[in-house]
């Protein structure tokens, strides 16, 4: 059934047909029976996959990967089809449109999609406005019930690189009281010269400003660091060594890719005429496998890791999850896979 709405949705543009089906679900969703019917065909209760994480408890280790709910608009949808988690933004402290459209694109051969969004999103504040009615909406919830809202920040367009500080600063205390983690967003390659932050000195500034202020609450929220899978091998050691010495919480492994080398002959053809932006889906998977086995041997699986990059099936998620994820994130699968993809994964980890 899925397919032929996936066809049908394949006749727009990538981006308006993300925007057309989720506010689809979201009307749907606006009507409490069939909220209920949509919850029970796709979401599915699994105690025995409870995850206890970053003083968190997580009702189901599958998550959806930031871009997808950019601006916090979908998230009672999103928990109806039963995810997990779900990493909000990425937000930056000023509204930015991103990119010039179109800025989505598939590559349905490979069952992938190369973007070039830009950080689009409403702002901090538009953004912190809609978290905070959704956490008035759940007090109550007992921890392990309730879907759990990452915060992924970054910085606007326009700050210079060596005031990007300031803006992860400003997104992280603003949004401090409702979000349950924060993921600082320096992989994207959408926004010009933003992966330059993934630099030493550039992160020991961010992460360690961030740090700092964390210490200085009552109770800490956990920091994980999001990583691109282009990073070369001297570029991850300096990242296992930052991420030791800030003690950050938790890595997210990994973003989009600039490589194409992945994409079959005629992706490739195809990709060359969209042209700029990072690579998600099937192609991503052995890249990001191995980043990921890379970055937990260098930590010595000490820090968690959350892992993202071609996720489709349970399978890959055991994959993952065998080679030392604490949780998985799906974007792209969700895409090609359908509304039942978090459901799937959880029943084949919970076998």
């Amino acid at each position: 059934m899925y397919a032929l709405l996936r066809n049908t949705l394949f006749l727009l543009d990538a981006e308006k047909a993300h925007y057309v089906s989720m506010n689809l679900l979201k009307t749907s969703c606006s009507i409490s029976p069939i909220r209920k019917l949509i919850s029970a065909w796709f979401s599915q209760d699994f105690p025995s996959l409870e995850t206890a994480l970053f003083g968190l408890k997580f009702k189901n280790p599958v998550g959806l990967g930031a871009g997808f709910d950019k601006n916090a608009a979908y998230l009672r949808e999103l928990e109806t089809l039963g995810f997990g988690f779900v990493e909000i933004g990425t937000v930056t402290p000023l509204a930015q449109e991103g990119n010039e459209k179109p800025r989505l694109f598939r590559l349905p051969a490979d069952k992938a999609l190369i973007n070039r969004m830009g950080f689009n999103n409403d702002g901090v504040a538009a953004i912190k406005e809609r978290l905070t009615t959704w956490k008035v909406k759940n007090e109550g919830t007992p921890s392990g019930k309730r879907m759990i809202i990452g915060g992924n920040i970054g910085k606007n367009k326009v700050t210079p690189n060596e005031d990007a500080w300031k803006d992860y600063l400003l997104c992280f205390n603003e949004l401090f009281d409702v979000v349950d983690y924060f993921v600082v967003n320096v992989s994207s390659p959408n926004t010009p010269g933003l992966r330059a932050l993934q630099d030493k000195d550039s992160l020991l500034k961010i992460l360690g400003t961030l740090r700092e202020h964390n210490a200085k609450r009552a109770t800490q929220k956990p920091i994980l660091l999001k990583i691109a899978p282009d990073l070369t091998n001297e570029q991850l050691i300096d990242i296992a060594e930052i991420a030791t010495i800030v003690k950050l919480d938790g890595i997210v492994s990994s973003n989009t890719t600039i490589s194409r080398e992945q994409l079959s002959v005629s992706s490739q053809e195809l990709s060359e005429k969209i042209g700029m932006g990072g690579l998600s889906g099937r192609p991503l998977k052995e890249t990001s496998d191995q980043i990921l086995k890379t970055i937990i041997s260098l930590t010595q699986g000490k820090i968690p890791v959350i892992a993202s990059g071609g996720i489709f099936t349970g399978e890959d998620a055991k994959e993952k999850m065998d080679a030392g994820a604490s949780l998985v994130q799906v974007w792209t699968g969700f895409i090609y896979e359908g509304p039942t993809i978090a459901k799937r994964i959880c029943r084949a980890l919970a076998k």
